[in-house]
């Protein structure tokens, strides 16, 4: 399975505070990587940095984009890591409050650019996303400000998806959301991941619930990665999860 994104002795943080330090991790294309940790080890951080919207201090970011280039997305500001194929849902949503939801879904739009690797088996559109999404279907009229705060995130998740990106980027989708909610969320993006072949980067609280979901895991602890493997072998080693993170059951 091809290569699909690449991190090497990452140090990134905020101004001059550095945040993470000698980060290496990789994924494959069609992979889904749970990103776990304890509250401020630097999850969402590392998030941000692959998005671009950190300082970064060292190491090298590269995005295959194809069978046949890599990019270097260390090398980009936000905006042209977006258009090089990253999809980005952070913790706080950013959707655009004063536009309808289908103002919002078109507004960013991109059409689906072949031979990327990991890309969905269909490219995303507003009317696949109010299929993924009825909800969004019955508020497609409605502002921003008018959503629920499931609502506002499942609207986040498929102005992500809109883009076409090769790798999606999810921090703590389900955070602070009814339990409801947090299930159609979870099946929403296993059917994203799972089914659709894209692949993705997922930051959750609940880690059994994305364990279930992804292929491989990585564990951050001061900034740094501490555990790397299946996410299978975590989620069957329950002790090891217990020691990673206090949330053996």
């Amino acid at each position: 399975m091809a290569e699909l994104l690449k991190v090497e002795n990452l140090s990134a943080g905020y101004g001059e505070a550095v945040v993470l330090r000698g980060v290496s991790l990789s994924i494959n294309a069609g992979e889904t990587l749970a990103l776990l940790g304890r509250n401020g080890t630097g999850k969402t951080t590392l998030i941000n940095t692959l998005a671009g919207a950190t300082r970064q201090h060292a190491g090298s970011i590269a995005l295959g984009s194809s069978a046949s280039s890599v990019v270097a997305l260390h090398k980009l500001p936000s905006h042209e890591r977006a258009a090089a194929g990253i999809g980005w849902v952070p913790q706080e949503r950013n959707i655009f409050k004063s536009l309808t939801v289908h103002e919002n879904l078109t507004a960013v739009a991109r059409p689906a650019r072949p031979a990327r690797a990991g890309r969905a088996s269909s490219p995303w559109t507003p009317a696949r996303v109010y299929e993924l999404f009825p909800r969004l279907a019955e508020r497609k009229t409605n502002l921003g400000t008018q959503l629920s705060g499931g609502e506002q995130q499942m609207l986040a998740l498929g102005r992500a998806l809109v883009l076409n990106p090769t790798l999606l980027l999810l921090d703590e989708p389900c955070e602070g959301l009814a339990p409801i909610i947090v299930q159609e969320l979870l099946r929403a993006i296993r059917r994203i991941t799972r089914e659709e072949g894209l692949s993705a980067i997922l930051v959750e609280q609940h880690p059994q619930a994305i364990l279930a979901i992804s292929d491989a895991a990585a564990v951050l602890d001061r900034g740094t990665v501490v555990h790397s493997g299946t996410a299978r072998g975590l989620l069957e080693q329950p002790a090891l999860l217990d020691k990673l993170l206090g949330v053996a059951r």
